[in-house]
């Protein structure tokens, strides 16, 4: 079931509604340049990010429309959707996931040793990810906002950085630090230096984490972040 807690939060202007369905109002707001899709069912290109979005299931004509733009025979990631899947539809697996966003508790702060990373560094980015398995990272995902990291003998050992971006609002993601590396603060240094930086643009930070992964939930609820809300991920496959 999916709850959402009353929160202080400082920016009225953040209208946290909008975080009821992220990926939508990115792709229908700030991530218009990357949207694939019509009015009912957007998606990002393959090499950005796996995320589709449906604007409303109330739709009648969602699953068609969801059908037609991923093709037949084809995995689809659903966020937030609980309900049962059309004749044909098939589930593929799923899970449950946490919205946590920024409360006044959260100081940020920019952080000396980070680099901003781009281009030239998406090999690296998607090795680091590999390694540590925060989340889906795709070639182009660095396009989406401004990723960060830290080297140590030139070698990326921790990484964070920005994903999805609804209006007034911007998800810090992919927080990677190699093995070796961890239990020295790396990740929540580049935490508060992506949310300085997402504040300092006058957006709100908010972040996404499996249910399950408790130990990186209190780790950023002593941050200063708090849960908003309990959804269901799931991935479905659409008829042949």
């Amino acid at each position: 079931m999916t709850t959402t807690a009353a929160l202080s939060l400082p920016a009225p202007h953040a209208d946290a509604t909008v975080l009821d369905n992220a990926a939508w109002h990115s792709l229908a707001g700030p991530h218009a340049r990357f949207a694939i899709g019509g009015d009912l069912v957007k998606r990002y290109p393959e090499d950005v990010a796996p995320f589709v979005a449906v604007r409303t299931w109330d739709d009648p004509d969602a699953w068609d429309a969801l059908r037609e733009l991923v093709g037949p025979g084809a995995d689809v990631g659903l966020s937030g959707y609980e309900g049962s899947v059309p004749a044909g539809w098939e589930w593929v697996g799923g899970g449950e996931g946490v919205q946590l966003v920024e409360t006044d508790a959260l100081r940020t702060r920019p952080d000396d040793e980070a680099i901003e990373l781009g281009a030239d560094d998406a090999a690296e980015m998607i090795d680091i990810v590999a390694r540590n398995q925060p989340g889906p990272f795709r070639p182009r995902t660095y396009e989406l906002g401004r990723y960060i990291g830290i080297r140590r003998q030139g070698r990326l050992v921790a990484m964070a950085g920005e994903r999805l971006h609804p209006t007034g609002w911007t998800e810090i993601s992919a927080v990677a630090v190699d093995a070796d590396h961890r239990r020295q603060g790396l990740a929540s240094r580049l935490v508060l230096d992506v949310a300085f930086h997402i504040q300092q643009r006058g957006d709100r930070a908010m972040m996404h984490a499996a249910a399950t992964n408790t130990g990186a939930i209190a780790a950023y609820e002593r941050l200063g972040f708090a849960l908003r809300r309990r959804n269901r991920f799931a991935a479905v496959r659409t008829p042949a």
